[in-house]
């Protein structure tokens, strides 16, 4: 199923957050296939159930669980579930992030450019907060946060996303510093353009270049799954406190992307 070695994942527990559809969707089915239990968790509870359910018909193993990554109580009751159903955590992938609406920011709305910060940047912090003492605890785990180009540039109409993707490339480097150390791996990753969702958002704003590109140029989200499991192995441990590319030949070919 890979290029890289993935045995180290068998039997292991994954959380992964934005997980009704797009990368958060296809993570869940590629780690499934590779013998993780994983648990799917976004406000659309239904849809995260009706995956978990098909990932089960293919013989993995997975739940789907509500969250609500804004607000702390619901994504530290989201890994409570999963540890309770499941008996531990290993892996949180914090996935969930928001682009809408796109705007210039002297036309962008108060409240709807801090709902983007409350899920892209609180999200990730209130994942990290919730998982790790778990992590802790056991002396192993990996969190993996995506990231984006946007985390270290400038793009008009998305001051939301490339600050929120900033904030979360930093939230990966503060908490790799204060765990890296204990057997706890905290790595970004950054997989470009991928044909989701968001991406008919992005286009139909028709504010930069990147709503310019053609779709043949976007990868599917299957691809940034496949990342997620070599970053969840031994050997993302390389790239721990930083933000791993699939931009770059180099990084396509350590994932079997090539």
């Amino acid at each position: 199923m890979s290029a890289f070695d993935d045995s180290s994942l068998r039997g292991k527990v994954a959380l992964i957050t934005g997980a009704s559809r797009g990368i958060g969707a296809a993570t869940a089915r590629d780690l499934a296939g590779r013998g993780v239990k994983v648990v799917l968790a976004a406000r659309n509870r239904e849809r995260c159930a009706q995956l978990a359910e098909a990932i089960t018909a293919d013989g993995g193993q997975a739940i789907g669980v509500a969250c609500d990554v804004a607000k702390f109580t619901s994504m530290d009751e989201a890994v409570q579930q999963a540890i309770s159903h499941f008996g531990q955590l290993d892996i949180l992938v914090n996935n969930a992030g928001l682009i809408d609406p796109i705007a210039r920011i002297t036309d962008m709305d108060v409240d709807a450019w801090g709902t983007v910060i409350d899920v892209n940047v609180k999200g990730v912090f209130h994942g990290l907060r919730a998982a790790l003492p778990h992590m802790l605890e056991r002396g192993s785990g990996t969190v993996v946060n995506l990231s984006s180009g946007a985390a270290t540039s400038a793009l008009e109409g998305w001051s939301h996303y490339c600050s929120s993707k900033a904030a979360a490339l930093s939230l990966t480097r503060c908490a790799h510093t204060e765990v890296g150390h204990l057997g706890i791996t905290v790595v970004g990753l950054s997989p470009g353009t991928v044909e989701t969702d968001m991406q008919d958002e992005i286009r139909e704003s028709r504010m930069n270049p990147v709503s310019k590109l053609d779709p043949s140029v976007h990868i599917p989200p299957d691809w940034p799954a496949k990342a997620i499991a070599y970053l969840c192995t031994p050997a993302g441990r390389e790239y721990a406190g930083g933000d791993f590319s699939i931009k770059t030949d180099q990084g396509r070919a350590r994932v079997g992307l090539q």
